[in-house]
């Protein structure tokens, strides 16, 4: 049965009754985690589990594990990390890819031993004087080379430990003087600019697997809306970028976005985006958000499969050996 193009998220850390009915009916094409959703090894294992019985496949599980400001797997069961652009300052230049993917070869390891098998990273977004602090030490680096490289070396740790990359947040989101889980964001930059800086990294990595785009109104190029409900998708991700892999929306219920999340979900389709993510795992907003959900199209199908098709099962991995090279790195 071809999947619906949602990605839910759950709301605690076993599934109700109620979810289970609603998510084998709703049948989407993947689930997001999050804090709320975790305490242990052991109660995360099930729960992957139990997402999966429900829809009767193996569909992707997603996290936001960059390490640092966002970490949903804390310590101490888990490591603990520095946010991405203080690591980068604590490294020798020579050292910093190295140190990059092993950062996410380590990561990926605690994710595939869960059960989780997509991370939403590389952030790829550059920061600049009035970014927001939401982005800042997110953060790989000031320049597009810089930013690249480190955005390669994060994605090749991943997927070297069996776990799916997601590219963000497409087409650039550091410019952004606020919070788009708060207010949307207006970027006045011209289009030379975005396309030679901002837009630099994603191009460089557009042919990672899968992305996630920026609740950002880029006024060159539309003046009244954000981009994950825009006609300049196609133009920007997929002509200019060249991201041809699948695309799904950030969060809907992020206050950027406006009208109700059944419209936000349909606009966000209609402009390009191959699938709707929505987070916080609330049932009376799931099933309004479902009235306005498809099955996947052809191309989006392609896309999702080829993405599925890259997971595996990791190469040969030492844990504490990776571990202790990392940190004679730091």
């Amino acid at each position: 049965m071809i999947s619906n193009s949602i990605i839910f998220g759950c709301e605690g850390t076993y599934l109700t009754k109620e979810e289970r009915f609603f998510f084998k009916d709703a049948n989407p094409w993947a689930f997001i985690l999050f804090s709320r959703n975790l305490d242990s090894p052991n109660q995360i294992k099930t729960l992957c589990n139990d997402l999966r019985d429900c829809v009767g496949s193996n569909v992707p599980i997603l996290i936001d594990q960059e390490g640092g400001r966002v970490a949903r797997l804390k310590a101490p069961i888990w490591l603990d990390w520095l946010p991405p652009l203080d690591q980068m300052q604590k490294v020798k230049d020579e050292k910093q890819y190295e140190a990059m993917f092993l950062r996410y070869r380590l990561i990926a390891h605690e994710l595939h031993s869960l059960g989780i098998d997509v991370n939403c990273a590389p952030m790829v977004d550059i920061p600049n004087i009035n970014s927001h602090e939401i982005i800042t030490n997110r953060c790989y680096g000031k320049t597009p080379k810089i930013v690249s490289e480190m955005g390669r070396a994060c994605a090749e740790g991943l997927l070297s430990g069996g776990v799916l990359p997601v590219l963000k947040h497409i087409p650039g989101h550091g410019r952004g003087s606020s919070d788009s889980h708060f207010e949307l964001p207006i970027v006045n930059t011209s289009s030379s600019s975005l396309n030679s800086i901002d837009f630099a990294p994603f191009k460089h990595l557009s042919d990672l697997p899968m992305a996630m785009t920026a609740h950002i109104i880029y006024s060159s190029f539309d003046r009244n809306r954000c981009a994950t409900v825009s006609p300049i998708m196609n133009k920007i991700i997929r002509q200019n970028i060249g991201f041809d892999g699948l695309l799904m929306t950030d969060d809907i219920s992020m206050k950027a976005l406006s009208g109700s999340l059944s419209s936000r979900a349909s606009a966000s389709l209609k402009a390009g985006c191959d699938v709707v993510l929505h987070c916080n795992g609330q049932m009376k907003d799931m099933i309004e958000i479902m009235t306005e959900i498809p099955v996947l199209s052809s191309k989006s199908q392609l896309r999702a499969k080829n993405a599925k098709n890259l997971r595996c099962e990791p190469n040969n991995f030492d844990f504490n050996a990776t571990l202790n090279t990392f940190v004679s790195l730091m």
